[in-house]
């Protein structure tokens, strides 16, 4: 099948289950990888499938997740229990598979990390965490201007200052911030100086 067979038959799927917000933001993501693939030579058809799919169970209840998890072995941590947010990546990663018919490794590791980030990323990672921050629909933060920037010019400076804003905020506002964050943070900041 085509990638535009591929890109066409998720688009149907997913307007049907994501709610309209969630969808634009899909879409947002899926071309904004697909874009920052142009740029840094990654697979675009990868890019797209990975940015179309990486919030796939988002609209999911907490405790659907959880359930999921639970009935097929998933591993989840005791942030991932407290926080709903993060455990969509785990699920739709699952869901990709189960649901979608996608088997690609490359792919199913950018939605899986999309959401925490993790050590010693791929460049399909790195480009759908980084995407699924700076696409257009997204309400901006602070610095989104600069990181939007960073995002075509030095992926690794972006990635690192998106951890060091993300942990900054989270520790901020008194919220626990996941190891892989943590440990995603430590990796890359060498590459980002506040």
């Amino acid at each position: 099948m085509r990638t535009i067979e591929i890109t066409q038959r998720l688009r149907k799927e997913l307007q049907k289950e994501l709610k309209p917000d969630r969808f634009d933001h899909t879409l947002g993501v899926a071309y904004t990888a697909a874009s920052m693939a142009f740029v840094y030579g990654a697979d675009v058809e990868k890019a797209l499938i990975a940015g179309m799919l990486h919030d796939c169970a988002k609209c999911m209840s907490h405790e659907e997740q959880v359930r999921i998890c639970e009935k097929n072995k998933i591993d989840i941590t005791e942030v991932e229990r407290k926080n709903h947010s993060l455990l969509h990546a785990k699920v739709g990663m699952y869901l990709a598979r189960a649901r979608y018919d996608v088997y690609d490794t490359e792919i199913l590791n950018a939605i899986r990390w999309h959401t925490t980030g993790r050590e010693d990323m791929t460049l399909l990672e790195k480009i759908v965490y980084i995407a699924d921050f700076i696409e257009p629909n997204r309400k901006p933060l602070e610095n989104m201007d600069i990181i939007r920037k960073e995002a075509f010019t030095g992926i690794d400076l972006c990635l690192a200052h998106i951890l060091h804003d993300s942990v900054i905020y989270l520790q901020t506002i008194g919220k626990e911030c996941d190891d892989a964050t943590m440990n995603a943070y430590e990796y890359y900041k060498k590459f980002y100086k506040a």
